[in-house]
């Protein structure tokens, strides 16, 4: 992947005099001579950082860092101004500038600020390796606000901060979740992943922190729990605003001690783990309503990631479609190469209530029952179960009633048009142009009609 560099400026001049230096320096420059241009620019691809005049006419260098800063928190921003005055500089740098230099500035000052820059972006290094996109090669996007989120994961990852990831269902929590994992310093422990919606109460806290033998009727053997299992690793907690309370108690002692103590064992056992969680709930109402303890939320959500669901980010939709598609195809045996084009406008137009995990169905569904080496929209239609909704033109539509209409007189006369002239009230002249109209042969209903079954 290039490195881009954003370039913002109303001054024709500078831009290309920076374009120059920066593409000298093996980074890839977008220009843009406004800062609206520049929100366009960030709206249809990521760049690892943005240079930024500071006065320009319309919206400023800080009022766009700001829009900026709004969407994507961790895109480093530099402002460059030829007004620059210690108060600007100090200004910039409290509301999170990257960096600030003040024109005429040295071309090598502004290379290694933009160095700093970019190596703070994991996701776009200057010269990527695969080992260093291989913590997110599962996660397919070319949507800007998943490559800042991306971005985020990659910058928490390397810290051992718990992460609370929120986002409908579907969407992919635990995918992320095992990427922080890989990004780690933790990635050669074990992630170790439960679902805290699936297990009855009564068998999530033994599956947490395990139990000895003979704690409870049934415990023939001790058991590890998870806790210890997910030890020098990452510990996911899905669905975590689905715990019950009194297990919330127990585990927010458990974050604050680092120990356990399984069910009926008379020690506790450190325990050394960075703590994943998720849930498709809205925590903070939860809290109020008294459903979710405030005092594990703080330790939870010290850093919180929002994955964005389908529905904006459709720019996915067909790269995720074509990718199910090639992983699929050869599991169910078929020799399919991909979507038609309406097929793929057709799935890019739906909501996705369901995520990627829905859009996943209904590629499984399509593959599975493809006779063709091309998935049509029809079979998108069948397996999403939507109903035609698209107006035929009047004339397309009048011609195919009539025709239906033919072929049933046809059915019922069986094949006879003298008397299916007489059902519609036309004469046999008029009625034959229509059938010829419609290419209708009577002597094949008449067929049709003497192979049927008595009573058929």
């Amino acid at each position: 992947m290039p490195t881009t560099v954003l370039l913002v400026d109303d001054d024709p001049d500078l831009r290309q005099l920076l374009a120059i230096r920066l593409r000298s320096s093996g980074y890839v420059p977008v220009t843009a001579a406004s800062g609206a241009e520049a929100l366009g620019s960030l709206a249809a691809s990521r760049p690892a950082a943005v240079i930024t005049d500071l006065r320009m006419d319309g919206m400023d260098g800080l009022s766009l860092f700001e829009r900026i800063h709004a969407q994507d928190p961790t895109l480093p921003v530099i402002v460059l101004t030829a007004h620059g005055t210690i108060p600007d500089a100090v200004d910039a740098t409290q509301r999170g500038v990257f960096g600030f230099l003040t024109k005429p500035f040295e071309a090598r000052e502004l290379l290694a600020l933009l160095a700093r820059a970019v190596a703070l972006q994991p996701a776009q290094s200057a010269k990527p390796s695969p080992k260093d996109e291989a913590w997110c090669a599962d996660i397919l996007t070319a949507s800007p606000r998943m490559l800042a989120l991306l971005s985020e994961a990659g910058l928490v990852a390397r810290s051992e901060a718990s992460v609370l990831i929120r986002g409908e269902s579907g969407t992919g929590k635990e995918m992320l979740a095992r990427a922080i994992h890989r990004a780690s310093a933790r990635q050669a422990g074990p992630f170790v992943a439960i679902n805290c919606a699936a297990i009855p109460e009564t068998l999530l806290e033994s599956e947490l922190f395990g139990h000895a033998k003979g704690s409870f009727t049934g415990a023939s053997q001790a058991q590890t729990g998870l806790f210890q299992q997910a030890s020098g690793g990452t510990l996911f907690l899905d669905e975590i605003g689905d715990m019950p309370l009194p297990l919330q108690v127990k585990l927010l002692r458990v974050l604050q001690e680092r120990q356990v103590r399984p069910l009926g064992a008379a020690q506790a056992v450190d325990v050394d783990v960075r703590i994943v969680s998720a849930t498709h709930r809205d925590l903070d109402a939860a809290i109020v309503a008294g459903q979710f303890r405030d005092d594990l939320y703080y330790r939870l959500n010290v850093v919180s990631l929002h994955l964005p669901p389908l529905r904006e980010r459709r720019e996915d939709i067909a790269m995720l479609a074509q990718h199910a598609l090639q992983v699929l195809a050869p599991r169910l045996h078929r020799r399919i190469t991909g979507f038609t084009p309406d097929a793929l406008d057709l799935l890019q137009q739906q909501d996705w209530p369901g995520n990627v995990r829905q859009l996943m169905n209904v590629v499984e569904q399509c593959c599975a029952l493809s006779t063709t080496s091309r998935i049509p929209a029809t079979s998108v239609t069948r397996a999403l179960r939507l109903k035609p909704t698209t107006l035929l033109p009047f004339a397309e539509a009048r011609e195919r009633f009539e025709r239906d209409y033919l072929a049933q007189l046809l059915k019922m006369s069986h094949g006879n048009v003298a008397q299916a002239a007489r059902l519609a009230q036309r004469n046999r002249t008029e009625f034959y142009r229509l059938l010829g109209k419609h290419h209708l042969d009577p002597a094949q209903f008449k067929a049709a009609a003497e192979e049927a079954p008595p009573g058929g």
